[in-house]
């Protein structure tokens, strides 16, 4: 566990690897605006695992920023993730402060997680996206690209607990390496 210098326990792991994946995210060009392939691959990652929240997650080092994003009503401005996704200015900002959430934790575990019910997990309980949002469960997993460095992650979330089990295990994994592949393509020059 890591504490800070005032001895309280540190609910987001160390990210070590933060300044490399912001080099490649720059060189990718990902990271700082919507995409309209990341909403579509957003939009199939909630209908292949019926849940009503999903992203495609990049993350820095002071935050995470959602290039594909699914709500159940398409206009990216739901109650349930106001904190996340906030209408400023007329335009919908998907910026979240790096310590709200579970994303960090899978990049910085280069493992899938499932939380069926985070309030089962007293580490992931106490999580702003819990209180703020209204976060019952998550299930995710880093996409790690070519180069070895882990970009961000796929998720689904949902404002009730979920029964992921190893088949949503299997297939959250499943559509890492399918968007891993698209992004490889798109870097080769084939998107």
């Amino acid at each position: 566990m890591t504490y800070d210098p005032t001895g309280h326990l540190l609910l987001t792991p160390i990210d070590r690897e933060a300044p490399v994946r912001v080099k490649r995210l720059r060189q990718l060009g990902f990271g700082d605006r919507p995409d309209p392939a990341f909403d579509e691959f957003a939009h199939h990652l909630a209908r292949v695992t019926g849940a009503p929240y999903s992203m495609v997650n990049f993350i820095d080092e002071h935050r995470q920023f959602f290039a594909g994003l699914h709500t159940p009503t398409g206009d990216h401005d739901n109650h349930a993730l106001s904190a996340a996704v906030t209408a400023v200015g007329g335009e919908v900002s998907r910026f979240m402060d790096r310590d709200h959430g579970y994303c960090p934790h899978v990049v910085v575990r280069r493992k899938a997680l499932v939380l069926e019910d985070v309030c089962d997990y007293p580490r992931f309980a106490g999580n702003p996206v819990v209180d703020e949002i209204g976060i019952r469960s998550y299930l995710g997993a880093p996409l790690i690209d070519r180069t070895g460095i882990a970009l961000g992650t796929i998720c689904v979330v949902d404002t009730e607990p979920r029964p992921w089990g190893r088949a949503g295990l299997e297939t959250i994994k499943s559509l890492a390496a399918e968007l891993i592949e698209q992004i490889h393509r798109r870097e080769d020059g084939g998107i």
